[in-house]
Formats: structure tokens, sequence, C-alpha cells
């Protein structure tokens, strides 16, 4: 069952989510300064989605350290009610395993502008949305942070795009792109795949197929 967080706790969530910027930093620089950095990344991403996993399961089963630990640090930032027994699994899990995939389905420079929007889109929707919503859209949300959204996502891609020195084409396609990944945030219920997950999928997408047809 969902249950309402305090603002508070959405800021706090929102915080650890973009403290995962570090995820593009990561996509960016390890494949540029080591050989075999993308599999690096891919390696890093895919060992901390498995620990995240474990820890989440461990919670919800009232382990004394890893579920002990995972409690402390996230537990009342959790949007689900927990129940003995059951596998949790976290906007933070889909997060890891977006940019795992990303990662392997597309080049660098697309991956870490993907993951950028992701991050930073959506903690200004839910922080922007929750503030000043007034008009509402679908699912319970808002245009403001809709608005919110496509702002920051689309200031995020253009920054990692100069930093990447990606395709200059980005920078237009890159307005369709966040804008697509706004609806699939929007109707998340509709298309049943959390938002954290779909949105760099849309995103690297739209770039990847920029590079193929432009």
């Amino acid at each position: 069952m969902s249950i309402e967080i305090s603002y508070f706790e959405e800021i706090k969530r929102k915080g650890v989510h973009l403290s995962s910027l570090w995820m593009v930093a990561a996509t960016l620089l390890l494949p540029r300064y080591f050989a075999y950095g993308r599999w690096i990344s891919c390696i890093l991403f895919a060992a901390l989605l498995l620990l995240t996993l474990v820890s989440e399961h461990d919670y919800a089963n009232g382990g004394k350290y890893l579920g002990k630990l995972y409690g402390i640090l996230f537990g009342r930032m959790l949007r689900k009610e927990v129940k003995p027994g059951m596998w949790i699994v976290s906007g933070g899990a889909f997060v890891l395993a977006a940019a795992l995939l990303v990662n392997l389905l597309f080049v660098p420079h697309i991956a870490a502008p993907a993951l950028a929007v992701m991050l930073t889109g959506d903690a200004a929707a839910a922080l922007i949305g929750r503030k000043f919503g007034r008009h509402k859209a679908p699912n319970g949300k808002s245009w403001e942070g809709v608005l919110a959204f496509v702002l920051v996502g689309y200031g995020m891609l253009s920054l990692v795009t100069f930093l990447a020195n990606a395709p200059e084409i980005y920078y237009l396609t890159g307005i369709f792109a966040v804008i697509f990944a706004a609806f699939a945030e929007l109707f998340e219920k509709q298309i049943k795949l959390d938002d954290n997950f779909s949105i760099p999928l849309c995103v690297g997408a739209v770039l990847f197929l920029s590079d193929k047809f432009f």
C-alpha cells in the first residue's frame, strides 16, 4: 500500500536522488580514462543494485545488519508500507537498474545526459509540484511539476551534452527527448513502469535516433 510521506522526507528523498549525480560523472569519465571504463561502470552499477536489493529485502525481514542500516538511512523515505517477508523494490533500485541498462545500451555521451535528466528533472517535478502545484495534471500531479521537469531536465541535458562534447543536434532533439520523458513520468501508472527507469530510456532512445538520422 502506498503511503504519503512528508514534504521534509520528500526533500531528503530527492536529496538522495541528486547525490546520485556521481553516476553521470562515472558514466562520462570512466570510459575516458580507462580502457574498459564502460564495463567498469556497468559492474559498479550492477554490484550496487544487488547490494540495494539485498538490503531492502533484509530491512523488510527485520535484519540486524544491512536491514537495520538501510532502515536508519532510508526507512522513512519509502512510499510503500513494508510488511514482513515482502521484497521491497525502491526507487533507488530502479535508478541503479536504469544506470546499468543505459550504460549497456548506449554510448557514454547518450547515457550520461539520459541519467542527468532523470536525476534532476524528477527531483524538480516532485519538489516544485508538491510545493507550488496549483493546476492539476493527470494522476494527482501538477502542470507546474511537469514544467519544472522539462526546464530543469533540458538544462541538465544541455550542460552534460556540452561537458561530453556530444553532437550539437542534441541541443535540438534534447527538447523532444525531455518532453517525451516528462510524459513517461506523468503517466507512470498507465505504462506501469517506474519513472526512474523509464525516463532515461526515453531520453536515451531519442538521442540515439538523432545520432542515426541527423
